[in-house]
């Protein structure tokens, strides 16, 4: 078992957040989003418009792990094997904790937590199932396998994987709204979505994102040196040609955090007071080491 695991790049710690994940997708689930008649986006969404509208037996579990499942199964190929373990792990673990919490804790009428407010049970719905989902995103899985059709389908479709996944929340919610004759609860539901989008992007990338500055600069050694000695990081050097003027120019690419930017602009026009600079955002950042 373990070899097979190591073969495959299945890492222990990691199948601890995906369990972290699934937990914490229940209790937003289940104590904040079931109790109310709202939904979450998603599979999870549509198990809890499922579970509402066929016999009892037919859990919200049951059903979690009935659509989420096969359709993991089904990205194997794409998303590989760690990917779609990690994916497949956190789904039963959160189908586990729903059914567990749903046969101990009354929450037949209303949330144990705000009750039968619904617009704390839509924000705390939201950031609760935001983070399972920004936990298992980040350590390299997903707890909602339309997430996983979304990168396989998207492309197919000339969508990007945001707009998939837009364009299926919302004809979930239009579906509750024609099916229970009102837009309240549909309503709601969006502010649950909008959330939890947001509370995945920041556990997902960090509240620090890094950026990156592309300078463009007649004077590239003297921009590259100040910053590295301000900054104590290293530069990169890529010879240019302006496009009109065919002038031999230097690009400078540099990251820093989102501190350090008005610092590293005084530098840079320090330096070059006709240098042009753009900034962008950086997901992420990995240095891989030789050896």
């Amino acid at each position: 078992m373990i070899k097979l695991m190591e073969k495959h790049g299945i890492e222990p710690v990691k199948l601890l957040f995906m369990a972290l994940a699934g937990v914490v997708s229940a209790i937003g689930i289940t104590l904040f989003l079931s109790p109310v008649h709202l939904y979450d986006s998603g599979i999870a969404g549509t198990s809890l418009l499922l579970s509402q509208i066929t016999p009892p037996y037919l859990s919200l579990s049951v059903f979690l792990i009935v659509l989420n499942v096969p359709l993991m199964l089904y990205g194997l190929k794409k998303q590989g094997v760690a990917f779609t373990v990690y994916s497949v792990f956190a789904v039963i673990v959160y189908s586990i904790c729903a059914y567990f919490i749903e046969s101990r804790i009354d929450v037949a009428e209303a949330s144990p937590v705000a009750g039968k407010d619904l617009l704390l049970c839509a924000v705390f719905g939201g950031l609760i199932c935001g983070a399972g989902s920004g936990i298992s995103v980040r350590h390299g899985g997903a707890i909602d396998g339309i997430e996983v059709m979304a990168v396989i389908f998207a492309k197919q479709l000339n969508l990007t994987v945001g707009t998939f996944m837009m364009i299926y929340n919302v004809c979930l919610y239009i579906l509750c709204g024609i099916i229970f004759q009102s837009w309240t609860l549909p309503l709601y539901s969006i502010v649950t979505y909008y959330v939890a989008l947001h509370t995945i992007d920041f556990i997902a990338e960090g509240l620090d994102r890094s950026k990156s500055v592309m300078i463009v600069t007649d004077k590239g050694d003297e921009v590259s040196k100040a910053l590295m000695d301000e900054f104590g990081s290293g530069t990169t050097i890529i010879p240019a040609k302006g496009g009109f003027t065919s002038k031999d120019r230097t690009v400078v690419y540099f990251v820093v955090n989102r501190f350090q930017i008005a610092r590293m602009r005084q530098i840079v026009h320090a330096a070059d007071p006709h240098a042009y600079l753009t900034i962008s955002e950086v997901a992420d950042i990995y240095k891989y080491e030789q050896g």
